[in-house]
């Protein structure tokens, strides 16, 4: 080919190549497209035992060490903090002190009130809850009539109907979020969260629920649905463990069963609760497997933020998309306390959640006033 001929070629096939990309590197564009880094953050209440006011009911005065009050302040901070964020709590946060008590045993929840921790909850957008032992301190019938008000799911895997020998809540829920990368894309992420508690339950319950429910085992009932909710789509999988740590060996009646949660694969990061301690913390120092300062438990994320709203629980998950297969590449846990060592608070009162609460708050304190105490 001469060269008049051939220039004037390569000229026309440039430019057919720029305007026009062959379907090779459509494809490769769109692979990229698909590929990111995100952070994703997730925070725990756990514990809280009705405590949603900074104050002490059998002292009556404040406690700035309690209180989801100013534990909402923390959520608000951590939040702003986060392109990306979840909110879970990790049960036992309806019995625990007057407030609770005077609720169910005195006023009682009038048909269409929301019970105020659940107004909370719904203030403070909750992504998905579980309950803890003490939900069943009250009967069956009291708890399914104030879950009612709740506007985000509740999750439990271990505690079924005798009667239709399925379980008695739903075990798990697959939350669809949008989630943003580092360099600004959206991707969709299916975030499954499972519930767990102590199957202790039948014997501290036994009265209320005896021939009604039966508890099975917390880490044979992950193994049941964890490879369930990954067939459905599960990219990463949260266990809202209501059960503590312990490294003693396992066995079907274990109560605090977090360390062998951690033991499977598909469960990306557990918020642990039910013991009221710290991890990442002193207590846990001398824990087989544990890395304090990452806040890991066999190379997996834990938390568990105390009790009565004295912390807020913070996971840091950093996950990476490739071609819709999701990976967590890093990974940290840490608490963050409301107050310091003294009792003196750190962080504001959430004045908007107090209103919300006030009128049961000032209830109780009346009645208790009325009682002498």
């Amino acid at each position: 080919m001469n060269n008049k001929k051939f220039f004037p070629l390569l000229f026309i096939s440039t430019i057919f190549c720029f305007c026009f990309p062959s379907s090779l590197f459509a494809e490769e564009s769109s692979t990229v497209n698909n590929n990111g880094i995100i952070d994703l953050r997730i925070l725990e209440t756990t514990d809280l035992h009705a405590a949603l006011v900074n104050y002490d009911y059998y002292q009556t005065k404040t406690d700035n060490t309690i209180g989801l009050v100013k534990t909402a302040s923390l959520i608000h901070q951590a939040r702003s903090e986060a392109v990306n964020s979840l909110l879970f709590d990790n049960g036992d946060h309806l019995k625990g002190n007057p407030l609770g008590e005077y609720l169910v045993r005195i006023r009682g929840i009038q048909k269409g009130r929301i019970h105020p921790v659940y107004r909370a909850f719904n203030y403070l957008k909750y992504d998905a809850i579980t309950i803890g032992n003490h939900e069943f301190n009250y009967g069956l019938k009291f708890l399914t009539t104030v879950l009612k008000g709740l506007k985000m799911p509740i999750v439990n895997a271990n505690v079924y109907s005798v009667k239709k020998n399925k379980p008695y809540f739903k075990p798990y829920v697959i939350l669809k979020r949008s989630v943003v990368d580092k360099q600004g894309k959206e991707h969709q992420l299916n975030i499954g969260v499972i519930g767990f508690m102590p199957p202790q339950i039948m014997r501290w319950d036994k009265a209320n629920l005896e021939g009604k429910v039966i508890a099975r085992p917390i880490v044979e009932s992950a193994k049941e649905f964890v490879p369930i909710m990954k067939a459905e789509g599960a990219d990463i999988i949260i266990a809202l463990a209501h059960t503590g740590i312990d490294s003693e060996p396992y066995h079907p009646e274990t109560e605090n069963a977090v360390y062998y949660l951690s033991d499977i694969p598909e469960i990306d990061a557990i918020l642990a609760g039910h013991s009221h301690s710290v991890f990442p913390g002193p207590t846990f120092k001398n824990l087989p497997l544990a890395n304090i300062n990452e806040g890991k438990i066999k190379g997996k994320p834990v938390v568990m933020a105390a009790a009565f709203g004295s912390r807020l629980g913070i996971i840091d998950l950093q996950l990476e998309v490739k071609d819709g297969t999701w990976k967590v590449l890093n990974s940290r846990s840490f608490t963050r306390p409301i107050a310091d060592e003294y009792g003196e608070p750190l962080v504001k009162t959430d004045k908007k959640l107090f209103k919300l609460i006030k009128p049961e708050h000032q209830e109780t304190v009346d009645f208790l006033k009325k009682l002498g105490i």
